[in-house]
């Protein structure tokens, strides 16, 4: 992210992205909520990629670095609000559940952005509440600081279906496995298997918007079957990779 915008407000409103359009990175000095209510939508920042299909939405808090980018053509809903309003109390990017009720909230709040009548601030009192009881979805991919880490890390957004292990990969950036398997911890938080399927999992998002088949989505990003993959990710998103389809 070389040269970073920024705007004071953050936006509130509608706009339409192709497939693999984006928004370049940027800050605004409010919160915002980012839902696609058709594509999927990535938001990229210095400390990795949050992802989400149209039953997620994204949280970008104020002062945040970020950029954005569609997979599939892609209707971005956002929603500024001011820095008192966090009904979550979250300071970091989050990917959030979104039900039936509070995509319908979203998708009307942000129709009429210029609308400032009393209608329009009970629907944002309504949508702040739904928002209160929204949980953290899975779909953050933490990015690694530590070059030796981020040159295995590399080889894998490059070719998830690298089914090398963590030591044959280490083998081949010249670091060992105890090495990498204590910077998983530390720079990621997580096992090494469990960043690996949360970015294949990133990865076929990213496929399925772009209409590719579930087999091949699955082949692709590295699962040894369809029913493994389609079993993976219900667990994850709640859904098949064929329901999924239809959410968009």
């Amino acid at each position: 992210m070389e040269r970073i915008r920024h705007t004071p407000r953050a936006t509130t409103g509608q706009r339409p992205l192709p497939a693999g359009g984006g928004i370049d990175a940027h800050r605004h000095d409010e919160h915002q909520i980012v839902y696609a209510g058709r594509g999927v939508l990535a938001v990229t920042t210095d400390a990795g990629s949050w992802i989400a299909p149209a039953n997620r939405a994204l949280w970008i808090p104020a002062g945040t670095v970020h950029e954005h980018r569609a997979y599939g053509a892609t209707d971005l809903h956002l929603v500024g609000l001011a820095v008192a309003d966090n009904p979550l109390r979250l300071e970091q990017p989050a990917v959030l559940g979104v039900g039936p009720l509070l995509r319908e909230l979203i998708i009307e709040y942000t129709a009429r952005p210029a609308d400032l009548g009393a209608e329009r601030r009970r629907l944002r009192a309504v949508l702040l509440d739904q928002l209160r009881r929204c949980a953290e979805q899975p779909g953050y991919v933490p990015a690694a600081r530590d070059p030796r880490l981020a040159a295995v890390c590399s080889m894998l957004h490059d070719d998830p279906a690298d089914n090398r292990t963590l030591r044959q990969l280490g083998a081949a950036a010249g670091v060992g496995e105890r090495t990498l398997t204590r910077l998983c911890g530390a720079e990621l938080g997580m096992t090494f298997p469990q960043w690996r399927t949360r970015l294949r999992l990133h990865h076929a998002l990213r496929l399925l918007a772009e209409g590719v088949p579930v087999t091949a989505v699955a082949h692709r990003c590295g699962w040894a079957s369809s029913s493994a993959f389609i079993d993976v990710f219900r667990r994850a998103f709640g859904h098949t990779p064929g329901a999924h389809r239809a959410l968009g």
